[in-house]
């Protein structure tokens, strides 16, 4: 399996798709999900793009560092790669923290960034004081009381009536994530706030929202649309997974997006 080796940590990715001339995309996932969470835009997608996914630090095969983490950390984990891999540019989709760190990686990195996809994500998600009750939670009793609330979070009832398997299938790898990495990333949660910078993303971006999501609702991704200088929202049906529950029209979308012509979105 593929892995970077860095000063505090390894990271476990994978790259899939097409080569040569390709464009390259980099795949972001949530917070308790490792890089499998975009298997379902592998088919659709990987004809087009050379797909550059990831597990982040404490999450799925890679290391778990010494937490707490700050958003610098997780976006800089995103230049390495890029960095060991000879990858200049690369487009860049995020979803929740993964959306997050797209934010950085915009204010930061964007001349290394094509067109930024931000998912079910915000500005500043929740508050310090619930992600540090969060910590306290998980430090105390681990992640697998947490996976009930999760599952409603995250997906419809109807979603999870009708696809039990890759729910499942999500669930334990969350249950599964290691707790100093978790808490880790709720560490930068708690101090990630992006609001006043949003203005400094010059690529063009397109929000995604969940139209049911409580997490992250679509009033929030339509701000960052405003916010940026060349952005545009969409909302999907479902929850804070969208890219799962809606992944047909997630993965169109997605698409026509990245192939558009150039200009703002």
């Amino acid at each position: 399996m593929p892995y970077l080796d860095l000063p505090t940590h390894r990271l476990h990715y994978r790259i899939d798709g097409g080569k040569g001339d390709k464009p390259w995309l980099t795949f972001c996932n949530s917070l308790g999900t490792d890089l499998h969470m975009w298997d379902a835009q592998m088919a659709s997608l990987s004809g087009d793009f050379r797909i550059l996914r990831y597990d982040r630090r404490g999450h799925g095969r890679s290391g778990a560092p010494t937490p707490p983490y700050e958003l610098a950390d997780l976006g800089g984990d995103v230049i390495a790669l890029w960095d060991a891999l000879s990858i200049r540019r690369s487009h860049f989709c995020g979803l929740s923290i993964g959306g997050l760190t797209g934010q950085w990686l915009g204010i930061h990195a964007g001349a290394r960034l094509g067109r930024i996809v931000l998912c079910a994500t915000a500005a500043r998600i929740g508050s310090a004081e619930s992600w540090h009750a969060r910590i306290d939670e998980v430090r105390a009793n681990g992640l697998s009381g947490l996976v009930p609330a999760t599952a409603e979070r995250w997906f419809t009832p109807r979603f999870r009536a009708a696809n039990p398997a890759s729910v499942k299938a999500i669930l334990d790898g969350f249950a599964a994530t290691s707790v100093e990495g978790y808490v880790g990333c709720c560490a930068a949660l708690a101090r990630a706030d992006l609001r006043d910078r949003l203005p400094e993303i010059a690529n063009p971006l397109l929000a995604i929202s969940g139209k049911d999501d409580p997490v992250c609702p679509p009033a929030e991704l339509a701000g960052i649309a405003e916010a940026v200088r060349c952005g545009g929202h969409l909302s999907l049906p479902g929850r804070h997974i969208v890219s799962q529950e809606s992944a047909a029209q997630f993965d169109i979308a997605l698409k026509d997006f990245l192939t558009a012509a150039p200009g703002c979105a």
